[in-house]
């Protein structure tokens, strides 16, 4: 059995070494995390033989047992004590957060690694060396200690779903499935920057603008509560017959209203998510709910093109290393998450398992455009390799041209919805000021 030695971090700071006997560097790896310790490096350093003497193992899960045994030392100069800065500096450390740039930079420097004829093992070893964010630097050593036992790195990646993106770790798996690992992280690194550029932009517009739009809302309902009353309060000890507008009346009662039972309207809301919720967790309302956003306003002609982009890339991947038309299209169809194109694709396999046209379903769902299954139909008739990056080709300009069309109208439907809502404060609230600003209920209030 191989004998590591490995140098962790305790919860209290304290860094210690051992040698011990695992079945892999992996189960090594959560052996030692389960007992709370924070691996820094692993060493194999031997194999023993099944014949030679075996010495008593040492229980990894006993953090006691190893303090006792094990060489120490202490963070920061020998003390026998940590500072509250080393302290404050550890802990920060050992729970910072994963990024989308630590993915990033990961997924640049192993494309750049591969590209330089480096095996898995050494370009993981490489970078992890190079990793300063400790939580990420874990579950590299995991992704490589399974890659050292014979496993697929995407087999790894599964269980860190909440780090790497689905659609990120099926790109790597249809690399390592067709033999092409090299290209799909090219792919993902690509797929990383444009998602990263694409976030931007609608932050760009999004943000800025809900801060309107939620300072508004602050606006009108304190206006609302403070600036009505005191008007109202005006007009009695006046005695003036003057009225305040029918619509700020409106609001001031419903306001009202909904602060006295404000438990119906939270109760009807969190009903309604809670229902939704369920649905949407149905095969049913899943398929509904992923078919509405291929179709929703403004964003679902993007949401689909991405997609069947990013199939469409992967198939013409697996054509190029010599695969069937079957095989990769069921290798290509992990990139994709939605019902609805997984419902159209696994048609597609269908039927092509009865004789029929694979294009067909694709064609028959009226969503990608007429040009693209054209491509595709002529592609089936000469070159579909050839035909393929063409299409990916002018999927990609298309992308661009839906994203200029969003970044048009984006703006518009966000400042009319902004707009609205401003018309309405000034009914609700300015108007009112303004009346008791031109003095107009004075004179009422005098019988003139």
């Amino acid at each position: 059995m191989p004998i590591y030695m490995y140098k962790a971090v305790t919860k209290t700071g304290v860094v210690v070494r051992n040698k011990v006997e695992s079945s892999s560097r992996q189960n090594l790896i959560k052996s030692l995390k389960s007992s709370n310790l924070l691996p820094i490096s692993i060493e194999q350093v031997s194999y023993r033989s099944k014949n030679a003497p075996k010495k008593q193992k040492k229980n990894v899960t006993d953090i006691q047992e190893i303090m006792k045994n094990v060489n120490t030392t202490q963070l920061g100069n020998n003390k026998t004590t940590l500072s509250t800065k080393e302290k404050v500096n550890l802990y920060f450390a050992k729970t910072e957060k994963i990024t989308q740039r630590d993915i990033v930079v990961f997924t640049q420097n192993f494309y750049l690694l591969k590209k330089a004829n480096f095996n898995n093992i050494h370009a993981l070893d490489t970078i992890i060396k190079s990793t300063e964010n400790l939580s990420f630097r874990g579950i590299l050593e995991d992704i490589l200690a399974g890659v050292e036992a014979g496993e697929n790195m995407y087999t790894t990646m599964e269980y860190y779903e909440n780090v790497f993106p689905y659609i990120y770790i099926n790109m790597i798996k249809v690399g390592e499935l067709s033999g092409s690992l090299t290209n799909s992280l090219e792919q993902a690194v690509k797929y990383l920057d444009e998602t990263e550029a694409l976030r931007k932009k609608i932050k760009a517009i999004l943000v800025p603008n809900i801060i309107q739009f939620v300072l508004l809302l602050v606006m009108l309902v304190v206006g609302t509560l403070v600036a009505i009353p005191a008007i109202q309060g005006i007009f009695d000890e006046l005695g003036t017959q003057e009225e305040l507008p029918a619509i700020t009346l409106w609001f001031a009662d419903f306001l009202d209203n909904v602060m006295l039972y404000w438990y119906i309207p939270t109760m009807i809301i969190i009903a309604i998510v809670a229902g939704i919720l369920f649905y949407i967790h149905t095969p049913k309302g899943k398929y509904n709910f992923h078919y509405f956003k291929y179709k929703m306003p403004i964003f679902g002609e993007l949401i689909f093109a991405l997609d069947f982009s990013r199939f469409l890339k992967a198939m013409l991947l697996n054509l190029k290393n010599g695969m069937r038309i079957q095989d990769s299209i069921e290798v290509s169809k992990n990139v994709i998450k939605n019902y609805v194109m997984l419902s159209i694709i696994e048609t597609s396999i269908n039927n092509i398992l009865t004789g029929s046209s694979w294009i067909e379903p694709i064609e028959k769902a009226a969503l990608a455009k007429p040009m693209v299954t054209e491509m595709l139909k002529i592609g089936m008739q000469t070159d579909l390799t050839e035909m393929m990056e063409k299409l990916v080709e002018y999927m990609e300009i298309d992308i661009d041209n839906i994203l200029t069309k969003i970044m048009k109208v984006l703006p518009q439907v966000v400042y009319a919805i902004v707009g609205a809502v401003l018309i309405f404060f000034v009914l609700v609230v300015l108007v009112p000021c303004v009346q008791v600003y031109m003095g107009r209920f004075l004179f009422s209030a005098y019988g003139v």
